[in-house]
């Protein structure tokens, strides 16, 4: 590589990181319906049509910057597990629930642009820098579960007793994570996580503040039920 490639491309990464900063911030002072190619042009002190050399289209770019978040809140979540290390597999699964839950409370405007956006055909496929980053974000706790299932099976419902379609539709999930999975466990993984995501979306989104203004006992609660339903210590320390 030359040095004048070199340069360039680092130019163009510093470029890249302006425009991405210039989008959050549209983000979170306007809101999502701010931040577009224009507008986000605009901040970066360039023309819309010269941001086009840097992102093919308005979808690109809000994969990319989601990417972003993705990364920002998996490693948040790696953070919590890692410095848990030495502490038992249940600590670090309740210690990786509670970093997300800290990430997310303090980054509303983007949580909810990770979560509400749609994803589109392009941001669907697997190369994807969008579908890599929420691959990333998905592992942290999936692979603990996996880890507590190998080495403390959580109880499981008898497949058979599962309606038709869902026993199809998780049979189906447990082939795409190659089996560590049995379908059964499955069901409890997604479970857990559809309760704890539920409740972290109402809280961000605030759709439950006619009843609380502290939402974190209310949280810590669900853990504790969740730690139940996987056989962990409900107890360890927040």
């Amino acid at each position: 590589m030359s040095a004048h490639t070199s340069r360039r491309q680092r130019l163009r990464q510093a470029t890249l990181e302006e425009i991405h900063t210039a989008a959050r911030k549209l983000l979170v002072e306007q809101g999502s319906a701010a931040v577009t190619i224009n507008a986000v042009a605009r901040q970066v002190g360039m023309s819309g049509p010269a941001l086009y050399h840097y992102y093919a289209s308005h979808d690109e770019l809000v994969g990319a910057v989601t990417a972003d978040f993705f990364r920002e809140l998996a490693a948040a979540m790696e953070q919590a597990r890692d410095g848990h290390a030495d502490a038992s597999l249940g600590e670090r699964i309740l210690a990786v629930c509670r970093a997300m839950r800290a990430w997310s409370t303090a980054h509303p405007a983007e949580f909810g642009w990770i979560f509400a956006s749609p994803i589109t055909p392009q941001n669907r496929r697997p190369d994807s820098v969008r579908h890599q980053a929420a691959l990333r974000f998905e592992q942290v706790l999936l692979d603990l579960m996996v880890e507590l299932w190998r080495t403390r099976p959580f109880p499981v419902p008898d497949l058979a007793d599962l309606p038709a379609s869902l026993r199809e539709q998780l049979t189906a999930y447990s082939a795409t994570l190659e089996g560590r999975l049995p379908p059964e466990a499955a069901h409890v993984f997604l479970s857990c996580w559809t309760r704890l995501y539920g409740l972290l979306c109402m809280e961000v989104l605030h759709q439950l503040d006619f009843a609380y203004t502290d939402m974190e006992p209310v949280y810590e609660q669900c853990l504790r039920d969740l730690a139940a339903t996987l056989g962990l210590d409900s107890h360890a320390p927040a």
